[in-house]
């Protein structure tokens, strides 16, 4: 059993140095955009010790733990679903992933570069990064609507396709990311990878001040609720590209 996880967020956010410390890796994770262009991938087994006392009760000779794959990719930005920034080829990277961390800058720090040069706006960052991945899940689904138009002429399982997708397309146009849908039919959109109807965890990239701040934790949580929150402490192995540790707030 293995699961894969896509890292997103705009440039130069740390999402280099969290999987550094997901994959006990050695990536570069330079304090300038892009520093990313190929996705990496690291493979992080699951340790579990029930394994162990299965292993000993069916004397099995071999004890292979389930995985986590996670992939960087490079920052996306404004108009990556339009291909700014070399976006397509970056969410193509992400779209065969089962679940997405999207990272968050939320510290203030003049050594570390701004993709844009701009001011410290968590809430924006997030919207962006929506933004981009709910236009690309709606050219993946008016891509596939035409076939099904014709098909529903004599289809029924392709008229009941394209009303369902047209509905997700609706949702979608009114900025609403499928994920936050009550349910979704696997069976009508398996195949279309959309990014947005992937689970996602918010990570913030946080400063050690905010690390001990409940109220300013509380206000980053509050951007992503109806999220579930699992707030975490100071994680050692983690260091920002800075001279100065950060952590990271689930």
């Amino acid at each position: 059993m293995s699961l894969s996880i896509g890292i997103v967020g705009l440039p130069n956010v740390g999402k280099s140095t969290l999987f550094n410390a997901l994959t006990n890796n050695d990536i570069l994770a330079a304090n300038y955009p892009f520093a990313t262009i190929e996705p990496n991938t690291g493979i992080v087994p699951v340790h579990d010790e029930r394994l162990n006392t299965l292993q000993k009760m069916y004397s099995a000779q071999k004890l292979i733990p389930a995985t986590v794959t996670f992939v960087d990719i490079a920052g996306l930005v404004a108009g990556a679903s339009k291909g700014e920034g070399l976006g397509n080829k970056f969410l193509a990277n992400i779209r065969q992933c089962d679940a997405i961390v999207h990272i968050v800058r939320a510290f203030e720090n003049d050594d570390i570069i701004r993709h844009d040069n701009g001011v410290v706006n968590p809430n924006a960052d997030i919207e962006i990064i929506n933004t981009e991945l709910i236009l690309a899940d709606m050219q993946t689904i008016e891509g596939r609507l035409p076939r099904l138009q014709k098909e529903s002429k004599s289809k029924p399982a392709a008229k009941t396709q394209l009303t369902y997708l047209e509905s997700l397309l609706r949702h979608l146009e009114e900025g609403t990311p499928l994920s936050a849908l009550p349910s979704l039919d696997e069976e009508m959109i398996g195949d279309l990878h959309l990014l947005t109807a992937k689970p996602v965890i918010y990570a913030f990239n946080v400063d050690e001040d905010t690390l001990s701040n409940e109220s300013r934790q509380q206000e980053l949580i509050n951007l992503v609720a109806p999220a579930k929150s699992m707030k975490q402490t100071q994680m050692s192995c983690l260091k920002a590209t800075a001279s100065k540790k950060q952590g990271f707030v689930k």
